[in-house]
């Protein structure tokens, strides 16, 4: 038995934990027609037999037709659920896991003109403005169906041999009856907390009675909004201790702030640069007040901080949900001593943005997370060793040569410059996002304890590829600045990464035009403002900054708005001419015949990155596959087979920003995908 507190069991009534470390509710988007299909269930078995003691499914399940996701969703409305949750529920007990799921509606937290187009309703008519929809306000008949509705879901998860289920209060129709903020209806649902708690205390009967006393139920609730005019902590706390007294409630999950704006949301799940476990204390509190079973999660990144939360009395359950997306692994290397060999959680929070623009989430630095069934967590051995050269040490080339050793090849990377990283390095200059660094000091670990042979400050041109005699060689050369970008004027301006290098001082009045919306301009036009300068971004976009995302805008705003930054939209910068020691720059529009001008006295731009690729071209006659990729074999997972020269004594593939300008995640899935099969 260990004496690691993460590793010691707890129990629940009559449902034991075989550890202390879950994976909260969160939606991955992976769901078929709203149903948690094969795709879902790999998913959540690979965290199962690594060892998780809980899987939380679903971010939230959807109990009701006008509660329609917000993105892909499970829909527990449906009676089909049913055998799709007892498979999940089946694989990942199969591995020793609990299984529950988290059920709500959304409440104006969605929109109107989604699924059956029905009327969002709320306990106001308040307009959410994360997802613009201005609610109904709710009727007693709603309010009816609506507890039906939770009572009925509640039934099919219990039907479908799930563990539990975990009613979701914040942000959602629960704790909107709850807010002041976003209650303003009349007695008996409105006014006092008595009455807004009424809608709550329905719903659990209702559910309590359709499930019986022994089937878990727990609330992932809202305890203190942080939001002026809405719930405070004196009433969070009441309303814990309300629940514990009511008998209805196994477990509290505690949050605590709002999410109806991306600020607010990125304060409740902080990302890189933030502070770790900011409300962990908080759910300290509530366990001291309640003595209920409690669980919590908020960036809770590494083990030490997990070990913390629990070792402290803080938590019962701990939840390292952004984690477990990095490395599904966790629990096995505690177990297995080997804690210093988990994929850290760099915090770059790919995933979320991604499933709040409507996309499905996948990691930063983990490609394999949600690709479970074409991708692996573990690299498996090749039946043949071979020589591997790689020219590159960003992300993309060092995840290569990873996959590479992992597969018992023999590796040598060649790298211009006298460390590792690529872009990476250069983004890890920001000190809110150093946290980067970790997809590189990652990957240099693995490839090290497994003998990958680094050749740093060296150019590798054909004549130093080829002398090594390889088997394979894979370009991983990335890319360098666009800035070609305009009619006139292009030995004016400097480059986004010009000033995030150092290699170029911020001038006092500039104009940074951003033509491709990624982190680069945002980084740059901090470094400007921080230097004093008055600074305008420009894109010829209808928003800035559309590559960023929601969430990794929020601190990016908070930083340049107090140096009262101007940000132009739908204007692009065309020409630049030298006016005595200024620039004057002109500017046009996408939108038809619109003339102006600036006089500043430097131009920043960012147009994204073209490929370094000169040794590609130069080894693409003496390849056997002259360079060409099998996209079919390489969807499949086949081996890359194509000959174009019999007499070619290596097979050439580029990868990442060597081919075109992408991200971080495109290079190393680039890479995984490739090399797993190599």
């Amino acid at each position: 038995m260990s004496n690691d507190p993460l590793l010691q069991p707890y129990r629940i009534k009559h449902l034991v934990l075989r550890n202390r470390i879950i994976t909260t509710a969160h939606e991955p988007a992976y769901p078929e027609d709203g149903m948690p299909k094969a795709r879902y269930r790999a998913y959540h078995a690979e965290r199962a037999k690594a060892g998780i003691a809980l899987a939380m499914t679903a971010g939230s399940a959807s109990v009701a037709t006008d509660s329609p996701p917000a993105f892909n969703n499970v829909l527990a409305y449906k009676d089909e659920v049913v055998p799709w949750m007892r498979e999940l529920a089946d694989a990942c007990h199969e591995h020793g896991a609990a299984v529950m799921i988290q059920l709500t509606h959304l409440g104006r937290r969605t929109r109107w003109d989604r699924g059956d187009w029905l009327p969002v309703v709320s306990s106001s008519h308040h307009r959410e403005p994360a997802h613009r929809a201005v609610p109904k306000l709710i009727e007693d008949w709603d309010i009816t169906r609506i507890v039906g509705d939770y009572a009925d879901a509640a039934e099919r998860m219990k039907a479908a041999g799930l563990d539990g289920i975990e009613i979701e209060a914040y942000g959602h129709l629960m704790d909107q009856f709850w807010s002041p903020a976003t209650n303003t209806l009349e007695a008996p649902y409105g006014g006092s907390l008595d009455n807004r708690l009424r809608f709550a205390f329905e719903v659990l009967t209702a559910i309590r009675k359709r499930v019986g006393s022994d089937f878990i139920v727990g609330i992932r609730y809202v305890a203190d909004e942080v939001l002026d005019g809405g719930l405070t902590k004196a009433e969070g706390l009441e309303i814990s201790r309300r629940l514990k007294a009511s008998g209805l409630i196994d477990f509290l999950n505690v949050i605590r702030g709002h999410i109806d704006t991306d600020a607010a949301l990125t304060d409740v799940i902080p990302i890189q640069g933030m502070a770790s476990a900011p409300h962990l204390d908080f759910a300290g509190e509530i366990r001291a007040e309640t003595n209920l079973p409690t669980f919590h999660a908020a960036r809770i990144p590494d083990v030490p901080t997990a070990r913390h939360a629990v070792a402290s009395g803080k938590v019962d359950m701990i939840g390292m949900t952004r984690a477990h997306m990095t490395d599904p692994h966790i629990v096995r290397k505690i177990m297995a001593g080997r804690e210093d060999d988990i994929r850290p959680c760099v915090g770059a929070n790919y995933c979320l943005d991604r499933i709040y623009q409507g996309g499905e989430a996948l990691c930063i630095h983990n490609p394999a997370t949600g690709r479970e069934l074409s991708m692996p967590h573990d690299i498996s051995k090749a039946a043949d060793r071979r020589r591997i050269v790689i020219v590159g040490a960003g992300p993309g080339g060092l995840e290569a040569a990873r996959v590479a050793a992992a597969r018992g090849h023999e590796v040598v990377v060649f790298e211009a410059a006298g460390q590792p990283g690529g872009q990476v390095r250069l983004t890890a200059q920001s000190q809110r996002r150093r946290e980067m660094m970790g997809i590189i000091d990652w990957r240099m670990a693995q490839c090290e304890s497994r003998g990958v042979v680094f050749r740093f400050n060296r150019w590798a041109d054909a004549d130093v590829v080829q002398a090594e005699r390889p088997d394979v060689v894979i370009v991983a050369t990335g890319g360098l600045p666009h800035v070609e970008m305009l009619t006139a004027g292009n030995d004016l301006v400097v480059s986004a990464w010009d000033i995030l290098s150092g290699d170029v001082k911020p001038g006092s009045n500039v104009l940074l035009f951003d033509d491709a919306g990624d982190h680069a301009a945002l980084q740059a036009a901090e470094v400007i403002a921080a230097a004093g300068a008055r600074l305008e971004v420009m894109t010829p976009d209808r928003t800035f900054a559309p590559e960023v995302m929601g969430m990794n805008l929020v601190p990016y705003m908070r930083s340049l708005q107090k140096q009262d930054v101007t940000f132009t939209v739908t204007f692009r910068l065309l020409s630049a001419v030298r006016a005595g020691n200024q620039i004057l720059a002109k500017i046009g529009s996408d939108y038809g015949s619109v003339a102006k001008e600036r006089l500043v006295d430097q131009v920043v731009v960012n147009g994204g990155t073209r490929p370094l690729d000169e040794l590609y071209f130069e080894l693409k006659p003496l390849a056997r596959n002259g360079g060409e990729v099998d996209h079919d074999a390489l969807i499949a997972g086949r081996t890359q087979a194509r000959l174009h020269n019999p007499e070619g004594a290596f097979q050439l593939f580029r990868i990442g920003d060597a081919v075109a300008a992408r991200n971080t995640h495109a290079a190393i899935y680039d890479a995984l995908r490739l090399v797993k099969d190599l």
